[in-house]
């Protein structure tokens, strides 16, 4: 064959040996063909992997990737497991995802400043080495390449896991720190090494890293690259470690480390992050995560710092279910869904939860304390009865606390809080877990730390990991390939579906409404299903809908249910406000080898004041959702110059909702601590929404803070944001000359310039009162700038930084 004259033109120009070749096309597509050559030499034998990008017709054509060795007929088997290895090997190369590295604990090994990624986290090349392991064989087998064959191997596998792994007992040292803005003072070996023998694993987290304006607006600390220099220096001193991983958001910093003789054990690592704070968005609250594949099991290690204030428990519980929605880990494969945190064997969870100690003042506290009587004390601690409640952390178990509250004291001594707030001590800083076989072995702070307002808190666990036997998997692996060779796919797939229509009542925005679908397998035989897409449309639905999972694999007999979504967002909701698009929609359900199945989405959506346009809503004297949807179209196309017809009436200056936000706001909120900057409450802001919908009832509910968010999120949803986008690249071009800038906005159009001057005159009011709410120029103008002055594409550091000067200069004048 072609190929084989090819290969032996290779081998013969590079080896200058006379072969004998059989050739095995491995894959093949449109752009390149993998090829597999046995080659005997001498009574050698070897298995050659070749790649090509056309047809194989000269040596020229071909490329060699790889030698496998085989001695004899008996190794043949282990040089397949090799090759397996290699593909392996050679699809990991071209992932985003960093593997394991080298940490020699010495100072050299630190990162050279914040931009720097740390000489700790370049890779061992053992990490990528590849193990016949549950774990590698699994990813081969969801490559899109592998079909349905290689799915029931998979399934077979995961069904009959207990029989090829044993569990085995490894030590996960967990601390988290609030370090308060502050920088390393002393060193954390009290901290970090302060159990009798090394841990195997190490997961740090650290809140509060940095509360500099700067590191909040750009999210880069140089306190980083000092945080990280101090942890790797103060690792027990009977191991040597290698680096995992770290990830960080504004001053939430979590960092893994691993026994440098597990590191080979360490797999699919990624990290993810998500703020809960204004908006949903800033990060100065909200999680990071980092996930990994050790031996057999997965591992999800979460660092989060939730919202503060005794009062605010139910925002921390939104806050963790927040980060526990949106936290998503890609897959290998990337048409498979993303993993959840709960999606793992093993969940690890710390941080500054912030929940406080309830009906107790403080002398009753620090009375407590002094009696060492810490049962009664947790029996008023916030998130113990949350817990016991079901309302957060379901599932997840605390040891006991057998040490004094951990927040708050004097920074530099063990005195309580002597400021002028006089906080109320408090359990703030936690360790949590979720999974079997773990076993807590210690649960500690370390009071000898004072760099910070907060002490350190560790804890040890030991956990049972699931490790292969490799002899048990390789037979597992045979007998469920030989038994599906036996297999016969004579039968078609079907499913039965438990129900065809779906109608989503009363659809409004940002709100969720989701419905369930059931598929049962009825057929003969496993089958995998997918949502496809229809004739030239982009996606399998509307980008208002989605189903979770899109595709999957179901066993013989077996279930799945399907989660239907609908959520309107700033960006599909201005198409429905005015009537240009419907809550409608047909789904394609595939079956492979099988038939379609269509599934009709309908529903009715409430128009909003959100995302429509400023033109729009001042030529609606009356709430949104009492005028017909026709007539909002047809205002809209009268605005356009789409028609000949005038207006009936003068518009009002301003919309009248912006005026009944910023109205509540002066009256109620102007000495309000952190306004713009903490977070409403979901629920608050969704009766603002229908408040200014409807216009009943007359005055806001919720709190100032959700008055807040619910502005921010008006300005964030404008189709045309107030300073239009045609206008955009004047103000950068201008941002240093305060006449340039007021001139850009006295050209604006009439009601867009109403808003932005209405707008800054309430802010610089709010300015009038910052020795009450804290709120200073750069505080405003890093929030509304954003908002204001959005950018008509993806905005880079540079323009934000001009938008911000942009706008400073009518804060200031």
């Amino acid at each position: 064959m072609d190929q084989s004259v090819a290969i032996q033109e290779t081998l013969a120009e590079d080896e200058k040996c006379v072969v004998a070749v059989q050739c095995l096309v491995l894959v093949s597509n449109t752009t390149e063909s993998r090829l597999l050559g046995l080659v005997e030499h001498t009574n050698e034998h070897a298995l050659f992997l070749f790649a090509h990008r056309r047809m194989a017709i000269t040596g020229e054509d071909v490329t060699l990737d790889g030698i496998i060795p085989i001695w004899n007929h008996s190794h043949l088997g282990f040089g397949l497991r090799r090759l397996e290895g290699f593909l392996y090997e050679k699809r990991s190369v071209n992932s985003e995802r960093r593997p394991v590295g080298d940490c020699k604990k010495s100072s050299s090994d630190a990162p050279e400043d914040a931009q720097s990624v740390p000489r700790c986290q370049e890779r061992n090349d053992q990490i990528r080495s590849f193990s016949h392991t549950l774990s590698n064989k699994a990813q081969m087998l969801s490559m899109p390449q592998f079909g349905l064959r290689d799915n029931l191997v998979r399934c077979e596998l995961l069904k009959k896991e207990d029989s090829y792994t044993y569990l085995k007992d490894f030590r996960f040292f967990l601390g988290t720190y609030n370090v308060n803005g502050q920088t390393p003072k002393d060193s954390l070996h009290p901290w970090l090494a302060s159990t009798t023998d090394p841990p195997d694993l190490y997961c740090v987290g650290f809140q509060e890293l940095d509360l500099s304006k700067e590191a909040f607006i750009f999210n880069d600390t140089p306190k980083e690259a000092e945080w990280i220099k101090a942890v790797s220096e103060s690792l027990h001193p009977s191991a040597k470690y290698a680096f995992v991983k770290h990830v960080r958001l504004v001053g939430i910093m979590l960092l893994c480390y691993v026994k440098k003789e597990h590191a080979e054990h360490v797999s699919e690592v990624e990290a993810e992050t998500v703020g809960t704070g204004i908006m949903g968005r800033m990060g100065n609250k909200g999680g990071v995560a980092i996930r990994f594949h050790f031996h057999n099991s997965d591992i999800c290690v979460v660092n989060s710092h939730l919202a503060a204030h005794v009062e605010e428990y139910e925002r921390r519980n939104q806050d963790y279910r927040d980060i526990c929605a949106r936290i998503q880990f890609r897959q290998q494969d990337p048409t498979l869904p993303p993993l959840t945190i709960m999606k793992h064997n093993i969940v690890l969870w710390l941080g500054d939860l912030n929940y406080r100690i309830s009906d107790l003042d403080v002398d009753q506290v620090k009375d407590l304390i002094a009696k060492k009587d810490f049962e009664m004390l947790h029996s008023c601690d916030q998130l113990k009865r949350q817990m016991e409640e079901d309302a957060v952390f379901v599932g997840f178990t605390e040891g006991d606390i057998e040490f004094q509250p951990t927040y708050k004291y004097d920074t530099g001594s063990d005195q309580w809080d002597t400021s002028e707030k006089c906080r109320v001590p408090a359990w703030c800083d936690r360790i949590l877990w979720r999974g079997k076989n773990i076993q807590q072995l210690h649960y500690t702070s370390h009071m000898n730390l004072k760099t910070s307002d907060h002490k350190p808190v560790s804890s040890l666990l030991e956990i049972g990991i699931k490790v292969v036997n490799e002899e048990a998997y390789k037979r597992t692996f045979e007998e469920i390939v030989r038994s599906l060779d036996k297999m016969e796919n004579e039968c078609i797939p079907s499913v039965s579906l438990s129900r065809r229509e779906f109608h989503f009542k009363d659809v409004k925005f940002m709100q969720h409404q989701a419905e369930t679908l059931t598929l049962h397998n009825d057929g003969q035989v496993p089958c995998q299903f997918e949502f496809i897409e229809k004739l030239d449309e982009p996606a399998y639905c509307k980008p208002w809908l989605t189903a979770n999972p899109p595709k999957g694999f179901l066993a013989q007999g077996a279930r799945v249910d399907i989660d239907l979504e609908v959520f309107v967002n700033r960006l599909t909701a201005p198409e429905l406000n005015l009537g240009q698009q419907h809550v409608e929609d047909i789904l394609v359900l595939h079956l492979d080898r099988g038939k379609d199945y269509f599934i009709s989405i309908s529903g009715n959506y409430l128009p909003s004041c959100y995302a429509t346009s400023l033109q729009t809503l001042c030529h609606m004297r009356e709430p949104v959702q009492e005028l017909p949807i026709e007539m909002i179209h047809k205002l809209a196309i009268e605005l356009n110059g789409e028609s000949d017809c005038q207006m009936p009436e003068k518009p009002l200056d301003i919309p009248k909702e912006i005026w009944m936000m910023v109205d509540h706001l002066y009256r109620n909120a102007s000495k309000q601590e952190d306004l713009f900057q903490q977070p409403g409450l979901r629920s608050e802001f969704e009766e603002i929404r229908d408040c200014l919908d409807t216009g009943t009832p007359d005055s806001l509910p919720g709190s100032n803070h959700s008055v807040a968010e619910a502005l921010l999120l008006f300005l964030d949803a404008l189709p045309e944001p107030v300073v239009p986008f045609s206008f955009y690249q004047q103000c950068l071009e201008c941002c240093s000359n305060y006449g340039q800038c007021k001139k850009v906005i006295s050209m604006l159009p009439q009601c867009h310039k109403n808003v932005f001057n209405y707008l800054t005159a309430f802010l610089r009011e709010l300015l009038k009162n910052s020795s009450h709410n804290h709120l200073d120029i750069n505080i405003l103008a890093t929030i509304f700038a954003s908002l204001m002055l959005r950018s008509p594409k993806k905005q880079d550091l540079s323009e934000k930084r001009k938008t911000q000067e942009f706008y400073q200069h009518f804060l200031t004048t």
